[in-house]
């Protein structure tokens, strides 16, 4: 048996097929590049006979590719395998993908016909496929629901016509994976000639198993994963291919790998997000934005000394520079020197302990402490050796009411302090520093970051302060805007105050 597990990727037909993510052909064949540039070993581009649109999709995609085959979906009814071998024309490695339902509920209710009858539409079908293309695929629908002794006889009968791949779908997403494992097994162990062809998986995620059943499947004996980037398709999803993918590179002692290229999985991911309208969530496999974040302290601390410790994979193999150490409340001295580190901000351990004691305190405040916070934290903790430094701050504002502030200052360990008003807390916490530090200065630029995190974010003020015909500038981060602006107001002040 193969070593080499081949990906099918449906995205643009299964995937495709979910309200609100269709794709114009110009943005498939977009997807179907980067298919290509992934390693992907088969493109499912659609399925012709159901709109002119998905037709000349299907053509404009095998113009467009080289090495990946190209397969289009048909039901077991002549005119769409005739319409999908005309569609193929252009393809340099074409597939027909027919089938129909086996399991008893399909057959009575959906086809109201009988086992039998079912047989012989299954092998007419690839027959009459094998007329157009050499390689055909059948799907048996609803196999997870079909009794594998009924499932076995008819993959037997249309590998006698022609099939060269088998495609074993768990439609409904029902099976549990020691079950699905065993259907596909089964068929190994029963079918006559099924050493000759592909045994594929196509499972769907309605309880969550679809990429366990996939492996379950492979484990069994099938070479060949449908799948779709990110996981998308009807209902709850198909099976994830990234998931699949980086399972099998994971688990070596299986034996089998892929020809995907890894590093491409992230950015293949964000292109399909974005082009179908479908955001990642966050703690999804492998490209969720969490996948290799970590926020808990002991955790933090464990990936810092060895990545290994709490991760599996390396992120650089599925294209993402490196894990995410996110700041929290729950984060540790360790996770805040790193950052700081990576800022290029060295503390030593007693300006490290404030810096972190004032950490905390600021992140039970917010959800996650950002870099800009970080550096805000370093500011606190370097300006020790500083001439002038903010004692405090008090300033009382309001609608209808002059604005007034009350500033206390440190300068070369004497205090100062001032009152001013001004037609804004900002404007009277400035004028009351003035008041003390009696320089000809002028602010010549005065910049508030906009807030894009909500209310609770740090607030970035950026200042230009022009004295002896000079600019010199000051920054500093703050929850409250009006104590970030008197900041970033000393922060360039001391640079010309000596």
């Amino acid at each position: 048996m193969s070593d080499r597990l081949y990906i099918f990727d449906t995205t643009l037909r299964d995937g495709e097929q979910v309200p609100g993510c269709q794709l114009n052909t110009v943005e498939k064949i977009e997807v179907a590049r980067t298919l290509e540039e992934l390693g992907v070993d088969v493109i499912e581009a659609g399925f012709p006979v159901s709109s002119p649109g998905d037709f000349n999709s299907v053509v404009e995609i095998s113009k467009a590719v080289t090495w990946p085959t190209i397969c289009a979906l048909t039901r077991a009814v002549e005119n769409d395998i005739k319409v999908a071998a005309e569609a193929l024309q252009y393809a340099k490695h074409k597939r027909i993908h027919t089938g129909i339902g086996t399991s008893d509920s399909h057959i009575r209710y959906k086809f109201n016909s009988n086992r039998e009858e079912i047989i012989e539409r299954a092998v007419a079908a690839v027959r009459y496929a094998k007329k157009f293309v050499e390689d055909v695929q059948f799907y048996a629908e609803d196999a997870g629901r079909t009794d594998n002794e009924y499932l076995a006889r008819v993959i037997e009968a249309v590998v006698k016509a022609g099939a060269t791949v088998v495609n074993i779908p768990d439609t409904t997403g029902y099976c549990l994976p020691s079950e699905f494992q065993a259907k596909i097994k089964y068929l190994v162990e029963h079918v006559d000639g099924i050493h000759n062809v592909t045994i594929a998986t196509h499972c769907h995620n309605d309880l969550g198993m679809a990429t366990a059943n996939t492996i379950a499947g492979i484990i069994g004996g099938a070479r060949q994963a449908e799948v779709t980037i990110n996981g998308i398709g009807e209902r709850a999803g198909n099976t994830s291919l990234e998931e699949v993918v980086m399972t099998l590179r994971s688990h070596k002692e299986l034996g089998i790998d892929t020809n995907i290229n890894t590093v491409k999985i992230t950015g293949a991911s964000r292109m399909v997000s974005s082009l179908m309208n479908m955001p990642v969530q966050p703690n999804k496999a492998i490209v969720g934005r969490n996948a290799f974040a970590h926020s808990s302290g002991i955790h933090q601390d464990g990936v810092l000394k060895n990545r290994e410790s709490y991760e599996i994979i390396d992120p650089k193999d599925v294209g993402i520079d490196e894990n995410s150490i996110v700041l929290t409340a729950r984060s540790g001295r360790a996770a805040l020197k790193h950052r700081m580190h990576v800022l290029g901000v060295d503390l030593d351990k007693d300006a490290l302990d404030k810096a972190y004691e004032a950490f905390l305190k600021l992140a039970d405040r917010k959800k996650e402490v950002n870099d800009d916070d970080v550096l805000m934290l370093a500011g606190k903790h370097t300006a020790a050796n500083r001439r002038i430094k903010l004692d405090y701050l008090q300033v009382t504002s309001g609608a209808g009411i002059h604005s007034v502030a009350s500033v206390g200052l440190d300068i070369a360990g004497e205090k100062f302090e001032s009152c001013a008003s001004g037609n804004g807390p900002v404007d009277a916490a400035l004028s009351a520093i003035k008041n003390i530090i009696r320089r000809n200065m002028l602010v010549k630029e005065f910049l508030i970051q906009a807030i894009n995190k909500g209310s609770n974010d740090v607030g970035k003020v950026h200042m230009t302060v022009e004295y002896d015909g000079q600019p010199y500038y000051g920054f500093s981060a703050n929850t409250d805007i009006v104590a970030a602006s008197a900041e970033a107001f000393l922060d360039a002040i001391n640079k010309f105050v000596r």
